[in-house]
């Protein structure tokens, strides 16, 4: 329900159809004292999210968003197919104007992390609680997924 509403929101904004849709994958850890999560910064304003993008041709929405956390963040671990929550945001456009995207996201176990990777160079990432990651980013959606982690890590 609530998605249909941002839709319709959508439109009357930006005058253009639904949105975009993206995949992101919700990294994580387990540790002898809890779980972690893997947070990055973006390329352009250096605020702290997970690593997400577009769909990718050819891969499914889970292996886009393990494609995503090894570009962004040099992750690399199993993503399950299964969706475990969504969250919204406008990503603003120069010449198109702001777009509403939905972020479907996946749950990643890290096995490991590289040094070098494609964005290496253009991000931060950092390891945390799932609280200290959620009192981090912008979206109380995000946040709200991020403080579910001990659900799924086990």
């Amino acid at each position: 329900m609530i998605e249909h509403r941002l839709w319709k929101q959508n439109q009357q904004l930006t005058g253009h159809g639904p949105g975009k849709r993206q995949s992101a994958a919700l990294c994580y850890r387990v540790l002898e004292n809890g779980p972690e999560v893997l947070l990055v910064t973006t390329r352009k304003s250096g605020r702290w999210i997970i690593p997400k993008g577009g769909l990718i041709d050819g891969l499914s929405p889970s292996a886009t968003a393990r494609q995503e956390a090894w570009e962004e963040a040099g992750a690399i671990g199993d993503c399950t197919p299964d969706v475990i929550g969504n969250f919204f945001y406008y990503k603003n456009r120069r010449r198109k104007g702001p777009v509403l995207c939905v972020v479907d996201v996946f749950p990643l176990l890290v096995r490991s992390t590289a040094a070098f990777y494609p964005e290496c160079h253009e991000r931060q990432r950092a390891w945390l609680s799932p609280q200290k990651a959620a009192s981090r980013v912008r979206s109380p959606d995000l946040a709200q997924l991020l403080r579910k982690v001990a659900l799924f890590a086990h």
